[in-house]
């Protein structure tokens, strides 16, 4: 009889375990500090972010606050946005400028050069990059930023030089010597980075 009672016991504290684990990590903006938890001769589980006594033994460790990084107005495209940024360690905040200037969030946007897609990627970048269908948000998102990346590194990090490169080519940009005389390529520039500045407030 002592047995059973016991597994049952032990079977109901295990559940109780399963939900609080499932709980706290459902929970992204819950933060209580280190949770401890302790069993007493009854077989209740005891938890406390406060011990009181040394029988208490540490459960979980508090989760780390995160910088949610917030992104300005709502797109259907956050997180795929945040997803290629950290990946190819950029600023979110830029990747979203540029797709606000190239596509202003279309998906199905289509220049009269051919650029496609929400970074407007360019016929050659396409192929280069391996792109299967640039009209796809994910596979746009994501190497359109991988180009901004290679734009940024071909240029010592210099965000103006990149941005033209990504307009206007980087060939053309390192023809010129910087940015481009061309008035598309510069009225480009400042409008990336005023989206850039808005999104950052």
């Amino acid at each position: 009889m002592n047995g059973k009672k016991g597994k049952r016991k032990i079977r109901k504290i295990g559940k109780t375990l399963v939900f609080l684990v499932l709980f706290f990590f459902s929970c992204p903006g819950l933060s209580l500090g280190d949770i401890y938890m302790y069993v007493d001769e009854r077989g209740i589980v005891r938890f406390s972010n406060t011990p009181t006594s040394s029988s208490y033994k540490l459960f979980m460790k508090e989760k780390e606050e995160k910088n949610i990084l917030h992104l300005g107005p709502l797109s259907s495209y956050d997180d795929t946005i945040r997803i290629a940024a950290n990946y190819h360690g950029m600023d979110p905040l830029l990747i979203k400028a540029v797709i606000r200037a190239e596509s202003s969030f279309n998906p199905k946007a289509l220049s009269p050069k051919g650029a496609k897609g929400l970074m407007q990627l360019m016929p050659e970048t396409i192929k280069d990059l391996g792109v299967k269908d640039p009209f796809h948000p994910r596979e746009n998102i994501m190497a359109g930023t991988r180009y901004l990346r290679m734009m940024l590194d071909a240029f010592d990090g210099e965000i103006h030089l990149a941005l033209a490169a990504y307009n206007a080519g980087p060939s053309t940009v390192r023809r010129y010597g910087g940015v481009p005389p061309f008035p598309e390529t510069q009225s480009y520039i400042q409008r990336v980075m005023d989206f850039w500045e808005k999104y950052k407030m």
